[in-house]
Order: structure tokens, then C-alpha cells, then sequence
């Protein structure tokens, strides 16, 4: 059934909490899919939040975050977690003078 054309849906934006409508919003799929819409929510970012994201490729990303256990720990172990991952796996971060 299609949603009623005087309703104006909104969604939350998943980066900054505020509601928008879903015309000011830009959809997000965590598993980088946005094509294959069977079967799937979406969650929403607002047009601000949308673009200050990188939109660089995010290869391996989300699978490492899931792996962190990303919003389940509280912030200190989830980051403690994901750095030591990342070093096992890509060497350690050194900063471009």
C-alpha cells in the first residue's frame, strides 16, 4: 500500500538525532547496497550530516565495526577493540609529517 500523499514522512538521522522530512533526507545502508532494496530498512542521514561524510569507498568497514561490536560496548572497549583490530590486520597508524 502506498503511504497517503498529505502525509509527509519523516525520519531520524542516524549521525545527529535531529527528525527531517524524508525529501531533506539521504538513505543509508550500512552494508553499502543501497541498490538491492529487497527485504530492507534503511536508515536516513540529513542533507548536512550526508555531506560531511567521506565518500570514499568503505571496504571492510561496517564487517570490522559489526566485529567491534559497535553501539552494543560502551565507547571506551568499542575503540579500544577496533584499534587493536585494526593494527592485527593493517599495521599501525603513523601520521604524514
Amino acid at each position: 500500500m502506498w503511504p497517503s500523499r498529505t502525509r509527509t514522512e519523516t525520519v531520524t538521522c542516524l549521525a545527529c538525532g535531529d527528525q527531517v522530512t524524508r525529501s531533506m533526507a539521504r538513505e543509508y545502508d550500512k552494508h553499502g547496497d543501497r541498490w538491492d532494496r529487497e527485504d530492507k530498512e534503511f536508515e536516513h542521514l540529513c542533507k548536512s550530516c550526508h555531506d560531511d561524510l567521506c565518500h570514499y569507498p568503505r571496504d571492510e568497514l561496517e564487517a570490522l565495526l559489526v566485529e567491534s561490536e559497535a553501539g552494543e560496548t560502551d565507547r571506551a572497549s568499542f575503540l579500544a577493540d577496533y584499534l587493536e583490530t585494526v593494527e592485527e590486520r593493517y599495521g599501525t597508524l603513523e601520521e604524514e609529517s
